[in-house]
């Protein structure tokens, strides 16, 4: 592939211990998990990994972890972003790179920057990181939407960002980003149940939540898209459907951890303010997994 990030990626969970310290070895089993199961990068530290609730002794903690456990087995991204945007700077400035394939960095949340703020913040940012930048747009959680315009001048002009996670969920924004970028700028998706569709616009990959726990069959799905079989794709995809609907319906990574709980990989603990998925919704992951694996 042109770049080391498409195919599927996973955004990785950060296991915790019922007392609330990281459970590194679930976190290596997790890891382990994803790889063997075909994926083609790792994302750490983005917002399934609950980065919100680390410390900064935390943060740096997991991403050591990740470089020795992954051990360049498969590019690894890291989620570095904020809404102040010196700040983000800085922390890229008194941080070591190595082992760190890119960066994921989320639109400024809570300020609702007009689009010149976001051009000028992703600038900034790209200039003073030593490794490629990738866009973040998630509106539901930023409260403001990176226009396809701001993401195409930012791809036209800015030589170190290299693509875009899109959460948008707005199909026809994305389209426009895909029509009218330079050929080597990268569209992920950032929504599981919408890889397929974006898939057969031109996007290149995923960063996947459900991948944390199905990262076999996701991959075989993406892998079938991006060669264009999308007969065998689709029914990967509708496979997964339930799924992938049920780890979103009471929040993320409570469905994902859940079904990680099930499978044996880590325990089902959350930090504040988030909690576990309702219990309804835990019996029916259960179910699914279950029907999916045919015990």
């Amino acid at each position: 592939m042109a770049s080391k990030f498409s195919g599927t990626g996973v955004a990785v969970v950060t296991p915790f211990h019922m007392y609330g310290t990281i459970d590194f070895s679930a976190l290596e089993k997790v890891l382990n998990h994803i790889i063997e199961g075909g994926v083609d990068f790792v994302l750490a530290l983005g917002t399934t990994s609950e980065s919100a609730t680390l410390s900064k002794d935390e943060k740096n903690a997991v991403v050591n972890f990740f470089i020795e456990t992954v051990n360049k087995r498969v590019p690894i991204m890291m989620g570095l972003g904020g809404n102040n945007t010196q700040e983000v700077i800085n922390t890229i400035k008194s941080i070591s790179f190595d082992g760190i394939d890119g960066i994921l960095s989320v639109s400024p949340y809570y300020n609702k920057p007009q689009q010149k703020g976001i051009f000028q913040h992703f600038k900034n940012i790209a200039s003073a990181s030593p490794v490629p930048v990738y866009l973040y747009n998630v509106p539901s959680r930023t409260s403001s939407n990176m226009t396809a315009e701001t993401v195409l001048k930012l791809a036209d002009s800015v030589s170190n960002i290299a693509g875009i996670k899109e959460a948008s969920g707005d199909l026809g924004q994305i389209m426009e980003i895909i029509n009218g970028k330079p050929k080597d700028f990268v569209v992920l998706s950032g929504d599981d149940i919408l890889t397929l569709p974006m898939l057969s616009m031109g996007a290149e990959g995923v960063i996947s939540v459900v991948a944390n726990a199905f990262p076999k069959e996701f991959s075989e799905m993406v892998s079938f898209g991006m060669r264009g079989k999308f007969n065998k794709a689709r029914a990967k995809h509708y496979k997964l459907l339930d799924i992938m609907n049920t780890f979103f319906a009471d929040g993320n990574p409570g469905g994902v951890k859940a079904a990680l709980d099930k499978l044996g990989l880590c325990g089902n603990n959350l930090r504040l303010p988030l909690v576990k998925v309702n219990k309804s919704v835990n019996i029916k992951l259960s179910t699914l997994i279950d029907e999916f694996y045919g015990t």
